[in-house]
């Protein structure tokens, strides 16, 4: 069966999320914000979700309809054949949001939202409550300029969940982040350096890609729990990313100068069986040599989100700088919230692209151009 879908993407990588969609042979391709829409039978949602760097989650559209009062809303989700979509013991808890609609209360758009569907599950099963205790049906509420959007979230949990970070550092560059990032670069087959890898997840990600690692190999999604046809393509799917897997042809180097940092990204390599394919040393960037190889340098540098750390955070830019500008063949590309950069670091970008890191607004700086 086919269905219209989208997938959820940070903030500035719709343009990247809709080029992978595009590459894996997904058709009707529509980029919005923070989303990208496409069609896709059981198949194809299991493709999504293994295979997608740079998706939040995976959406399967229900319904959309315009809503500017509680009435509309709650006839427009009663009218979904939840209980031809849903076993009778099902879970369906209710998530959502409200962007610049007349129902701006989030959390009584969900009330509406979980009436709505008991009222359609009573039409098929003839119960007075549900013990929700079954496979999981997370429904999504979506509320821009009025118009509703019921979907499924087919992931669960985030598509960022690789299953490797276990452990948190402090400031975490989000996986699917981190992969957009890789991919703005174009790496292909340069050796590839993170000399301020933090708790690894650039290296991590990038490691993947060179062995050609789907991202969701590791982990459940809940459209698994759907029935059998989608347990089927699921099971199916990831037995062919399995097939997929190959030795990296390029070096791929991860270095920091916390020892415990350090430890916790080797960790985290282990965890998603790359470890053999990142060299981890303790190192300061400020020694960073130029490397034998034309290579490409992706980091995520500190930031100066306390107070007391300009100082520090300033010093350290200068001494990328040092290190980084003077190198033949090698292209750098560093995120960064802080808009004085360039000057700390001593030289303009080629090339700027404004990205979101969570919630902090951030620059991806890169540099690409030769030396003259």
């Amino acid at each position: 069966m086919n269905y219209r879908c989208y997938a959820s993407c940070a903030f500035g990588i719709e343009g990247i999320l809709a080029g992978e969609l595009k590459e894996f042979g997904f058709e009707n391709v529509n980029a919005q914000d923070a989303r990208v829409y496409f069609d896709a039978d059981e198949k194809g949602i299991a493709k999504a979700n293994i295979f997608l760097r740079t998706a939040d989650r995976v959406y399967l559209v229900l319904k959309e309809f315009y809503a500017t009062t509680f009435d509309e809303l709650f006839e427009g989700v009663a009218a979904v054949p939840f209980g031809d979509i849903m076993p009778s013991d099902a879970r369906f808890p209710v998530d959502g949001n409200a962007v610049r609609s007349a129902l701006g209360s989030v959390s009584d758009v969900q009330a509406i939202t979980k009436k709505a569907v008991v009222t359609a599950m009573q039409r098929v099963y003839h119960k007075e409550r549900f013990e929700e205790n079954g496979s999981m049906f997370n429904i999504y509420i979506n509320l821009l300029k009025d118009r509703a959007t019921v979907a499924l979230n087919t992931s669960g949990m985030g598509l960022n969940r690789r299953g490797y970070r276990l452990k948190n550092a402090q400031a975490p560059l989000k996986e699917t982040l981190a992969a957009a990032l890789i991919m703005i670069s174009r790496w292909r087959t340069r050796d590839f350096y993170d000399p301020l890898c933090g708790s690894g997840t650039i290296a991590i990600e990038a490691a993947m890609m060179a062995a050609n690692m789907a991202p969701g190999l590791k982990r459940r999604f809940d459209a698994q729990g759907y029935g059998n046809e989608f347990r089927k393509e699921f099971s199916e799917m990831k037995e062919y990313a399995q097939s997929l897997l190959r030795q990296p042809e390029m070096e791929i180097f991860a270095s920091d100068i916390d020892r415990k940092t350090l430890e916790l990204a080797r960790e985290h390599a282990h965890n998603m069986d790359v470890a053999q394919h990142i060299r981890f040393s303790r190192k300061d960037v400020r020694d960073f040599e130029q490397p034998g190889r034309p290579a490409s340098v992706i980091t995520n540098p500190p930031y100066a989100v306390r107070m007391g750390e300009e100082k520090e955070v300033a010093r350290l830019y200068k001494a990328m700088g040092d290190a980084l500008r003077p190198l033949n063949d090698t292209l750098a590309f560093i995120i960064t919230a802080d808009e004085q950069f360039e000057s700390k670091y001593g030289a303009k970008a080629d090339k700027r692209r404004k990205l979101y890191n969570g919630n902090i607004k951030c620059t991806y700086y890169q540099y690409f151009r030769k030396k003259q």
